[in-house]
């Protein structure tokens, strides 16, 4: 591959609903332009974007791979992002380095929810876009019908759709595309150019009447010759449709079919002509020693290229994807990660094309390229010149709601768990893991099952980690309500020294902190030197639980008498005195299990929220309000967080995959006797089965 240097150079990511054919569409693009010898298959699992083995398992794309396609002496970078929602992180991290997207839509199933989700990231990133209409050849495809769903999401967001493309025939009969800019059919993938149609020309005419508007609109000089002129020439019309299109105020349509290669020529085309360069892409900020500082897409400014996704090769070892936003990268150069504070050496620079690496000797400013074994680079960090530090700020990840239990597998797996799902959640953001100080257990976090199940087989194939997981437990907290009190003789003898210990305490709730221990000792019953012992004990117990298992707090306790023997007396036997003597106390004061309850915001269409707050209630969720905003309602929910493990799966299939929601911690609540009764009965039969072991 030769070099490219920046105006020469686009990022395009394709994303869309899942299915949509952005793999065969990378594919065809590849075929088309000989940079393949023949045209790989999704099922066949011989597609040069999905080469993972457990996007061949699955038959998706799980990854975000890079796609170099060189056409017309440009190189256009795409990034073949997943489609499914478990993934969405990957979508979000293409995006963030990408310059334009292009967002595909079957002709058969129109606007889906992956399509909405994928609008909605590109908004986020402010991309300018190209919409294709793919799948032309599918039985039941329908342009017209496919056009007006694309119009009317378009329109829902202030912008305008126009078509550049018309498609010749439909189905199986589609055989080539017409461009409104030449006013000229390309058929099949492209390669020849033939007149329009009879039967097209009138809808081409007026498609090419709509383009010359659009692009009147771009330039007030450009306004003014079509005004006196009525026409402009296709390179007006182009440089016109280049503002509206850099500018987001249209949203150009296209159609193709993938899988048969018919319009990919005519496709790279505009996207070289209308998708922007590094150049003139949207402006990139980093923050300097002084400040933001705006970065330059140039080789002479200074470095700063962001890491926007690492993986771990069992033959290769770490690739660490990157994309220089300014300035260049000379194979064998050191670099300073300013996010680690390290300086890393670029051997090994290449560019990958699906699973193939291509080696390069300088990375120009916009390129996007790959380096492999650097020591300590992980996803969201920058490179940059040592002497000029500059961070680029990581995009926002939509945040993990799926939780299970993690355990390893054998006791050889137990010493490398948890090395283990560190490196899994530096790959992906949207994996995150924690031991959780009260269960005892370690949680990691996902977006939903599948993406948890990737990631526990990533584990066994990539690292040799056998992972189970289950069901989190539910961070309860144990309580009192009222105040009780209680004594405990502890006695035992048996040949020899014996142990002999009595403690009186009183408990009560105490909302100023956590736990409070008072001496009210009178007289010389028990000495004070045995007091340490009791509170060593009673916190033990509060930490472990008194009855169902779960960290107490808020208790007060209170040990006013006791009894003492000058030689059966040891600390030991006031610890078991005093523990004994807490429970029982326990026991008679209220004692009430409290739950987490969760601050949850359901954000679903209009014609969902009846359902998604029946549905909350039977959660025992109680709704604080809503909020509506273009056609969608945000529920605003207390939920405890027993009830919320399996919802990710739930609200999807509610809202037809439309649905989405965030959950934050908010406070605690006691917990329904009739569900709290079946948590301490639960308790103490796991604390018999071990008693039995």
């Amino acid at each position: 591959m030769k070099e490219y240097t920046t105006e020469f150079i686009r990022n395009v990511a394709l994303v869309s609903h899942g299915g949509a054919g952005k793999t065969m569409l990378a594919e065809s693009f590849l075929h088309a332009t000989g940079a393949t010898t023949r045209l790989g298959k999704v099922e066949d699992g011989t597609t040069v974007s999905d080469y993972d083995d457990e996007e061949h398992r699955k038959k998706i794309s799980i990854y975000t791979s890079v796609i170099p396609v060189e056409h017309r002496n440009y190189k256009i970078n795409f990034l073949d992002a997943p489609g499914y929602t478990d993934f969405v992180g990957e979508m979000v991290s293409a995006l963030s380095v990408a310059d334009g997207a292009i967002i595909l839509v079957d002709a058969v199933a129109g606007i889906e929810v992956g399509t909405e989700l994928a609008w909605r990231y590109c908004d986020q990133f402010n991309l300018p876009r190209f919409i294709v209409i793919n799948k032309m050849d599918r039985e039941n495809a329908d342009f017209e019908k496919a056009f007006a769903q694309v119009e009317e999401l378009v329109k829902r967001h202030d912008k305008r759709a126009i078509k550049v493309h018309l498609p010749i025939g439909a189905k199986h009969e589609f055989k080539g595309v017409v461009d409104i800019i030449g006013m000229k059919s390309y058929m099949g993938d492209g390669k020849t150019t033939a007149e329009i149609p009879a039967e097209l020309k009138e809808a081409a005419d007026k498609a090419h009447f709509d383009l010359v508007e659009a692009a009147a609109e771009g330039e007030d000089e450009l306004m003014e010759k079509y005004l006196e002129n009525g026409s402009l020439s296709d390179e007006e019309m182009v440089r016109g449709l280049e503002d509206v299109v850099y500018a987001g105020s249209f949203v150009p349509v296209f159609c193709a079919a993938g899988g048969h290669e018919v319009g990919a020529i005519a496709l790279l085309n505009d996207i070289i002509d209308l998708l922007p360069s590094p150049i003139h892409a949207v402006k990139r900020t980093a923050q300097g020693k002084d400040g933001p500082e705006e970065l330059n897409p140039s080789d002479q400014s200074p470095l700063a290229a962001y890491v926007w996704k690492t993986t771990a090769d069992p033959f290769v070892g770490k690739m660490t994807y990157f994309r220089v936003f300014s300035g260049s990268i000379q194979a064998d150069a050191h670099v300073w990660n300013q996010s680690k504070g390290a300086d890393e050496r670029m051997s090994g620079l290449h560019f990958q094309r699906g699973k193939e690496a291509i080696p390069a000797k300088t990375v120009h400013a916009g390129d996007i390229a790959v380096v492999s074994k650097l020591t300590v680079s992980s996803t969201g960090d920058t490179f940059c010149d040592k002497g000029h530090p500059l961070t680029i700020a990581k995009p926002v990840y939509p945040a993990a709601l799926n939780r299970v239990a993690v355990s390893p597998k054998t006791q050889a797996d137990a010493a490398k768990i948890s090395t283990v799902l560190t490196r899994l959640s530096e790959e992906d953001m949207t994996l995150t893991w924690q031991n959780d100080q009260v269960t005892h257990e370690t949680v990691l976090q996902g977006m939903g099952d599948q993406h948890i199940e990737v990631a526990v087989n990533r584990a066994q194939t990539k690292f040799q980690v056998g992972i189970v997981t289950r069901e989190p437990k539910i961070a309860y907290r144990e309580g009192i309500t009222k105040k009780a009190q209680a004594q405990y003789r502890h006695k035992k003898q048996s040949g020899g020294a014996g142990q002999f210990g009595e403690v009186h305490l009183r408990i009560e709730p105490y909302m100023e902190g956590d736990f409070d221990f008072v001496d009210a000792l009178v007289g010389m019953n028990l000495s004070r030197s045995y007091l340490p012992p009791i509170e060593k004990s009673i916190r033990a117990t509060m930490e472990k639980g008194a009855f169902a298992g779960y960290p107490m707090s808020n208790v007060r306790v209170t040990v006013y008498d006791g009894k003492e023997h000058e030689v059966d007396s040891k600390p030991v036997a006031f610890e078991i005195a005093g523990r004994e003597a807490f429970k029982l106390a326990v026991a008679d004061a209220g004692p009430v299990l409290f739950e987490p309850i969760m601050l949850v915001r359901v954000t679903c269409p209009d014609g969902n929220m009846g359902d998604v707050m029946s549905d909350l209630n039977t959660r025992r969720g109680r709704v604080q309000g809503t909020e509506s905003e273009r056609g969608t309602t945000t529920i605003i929910a207390h939920v405890p967080m027993a009830e919320m493990l399996k919802y990710t799966t739930q609200v999807r299939s509610i809202t037809g995959g439309r649905g989405y929601f965030t959950m934050e911690f908010d406070h605690y609540e006691t917990v329904p006797n009739h569900i709290a009764g079946s948590i301490i009965e639960a308790h103490k039969k796991e604390m018999e089965a071990k008693k039995e072991e």
